[in-house]
Order: C-alpha cells, then sequence, then structure tokens
C-alpha cells in the first residue's frame, strides 16, 4: 500500500457512496487507475465491503449498554454454546472476547431499561455456562468514529 491506497481508504470510509469519478478527483488520480486501485484493495480483503450507517436513536434503541460476561468454565464446549447463543441475539451489535477478569464485553442496544431487562432475564440469563453477568450503561458518546487511519 502507498499513499495513493491509504488516500482512497480515507476517502471511502468517509462516505462509501462515492463514485469512482468523484473518489478519483479527490485522490487525484484519472478514474481507470482509481478504480483498478479499489479492486485490488478489495481483492485484498482490506476494503471488507460497504454499508450504511444508522442512527441507533433515530430507529427508537437510544440506550446503549455495555455488558460483561464472566464464564463458569472455558472448555471448548462451553465456549462454543455461548457463542453461538451470543451471535444469534439481535441486540448484540459488538461480541469481544477479552483477556482479564472478565472473558465477554458485549454492547447491547435497547429501547429503554425494561427492554434490557427482559433481554437479560429471558436471554442471557438463560444461556448454560454464564457465572456472573456485569452491566455498564453508557450515558454519552465522546467519540464515535468508522475512519481507520492507515499507518
Amino acid at each position: 500500500m502507498d499513499s495513493k491506497d491509504h488516500q482512497i481508504l480515507v476517502e471511502l470510509q468517509s462516505n462509501g457512496r462515492l463514485t469512482n469519478q468523484q473518489l478519483s478527483e479527490r485522490v487525484h488520480l484519472s478514474p481507470s487507475p482509481c478504480l483498478r486501485r479499489v479492486r485490488l484493495l478489495e481483492e485484498a480483503g482490506i476494503i471488507r465491503g460497504y454499508s450504511a450507517l444508522v442512527d441507533q436513536k433515530a430507529l427508537g434503541l437510544p440506550v446503549t449498554v455495555f455488558i460483561r460476561i464472566k464464564l463458569e468454565r472455558h472448555d471448548n464446549t462451553t465456549v462454543s454454546q455461548v457463542e453461538t447463543a451470543f451471535k444469534s441475539e439481535p441486540e448484540i451489535i459488538d461480541c469481544w472476547l477479552m483477556t482479564g477478569r472478565w472473558d465477554y464485553q458485549l454492547r447491547v442496544l435497547a429501547t429503554d431499561l425494561e427492554a434490557y431487562e427482559k433481554f437479560v432475564r429471558d436471554h442471557l440469563q438463560s444461556i448454560p455456562g454464564i457465572a456472573a453477568i456485569d452491566t455498564s450503561f453508557a450515558y454519552g458518546r465522546v467519540k464515535q468514529s468508522q475512519v481507520i487511519l492507515p499507518r
């Protein structure tokens, strides 16, 4: 990757709907080489896809919850069952495998506190192998970025 590839990545992360013509103008390349570079970035797996950013509040999901999970056991069966359950829950937006005291950190979106409580009671607490659940509610966001700057 060179500086032109970096510029292409920054522009597409900021606006994935740019036409090739617009992109080529922003990165100061002619359209054909620009498109060729984009295709190579896609083929290399650096660009994995394109999507729309959705406002969670506008969708009626204003509550952001961070949940830390501790497992009872770390055997393959328990880990597999827990991770399969997490993947099947649409309320779970992100799931991270962690080091330290907690095994997983989840980001969950909810309509309100009652909906979150129902999610925990009906879904998380029914997953076998979970020893402890710790919850923090976000009351504000300081920074959110979809742009990964290449080094």
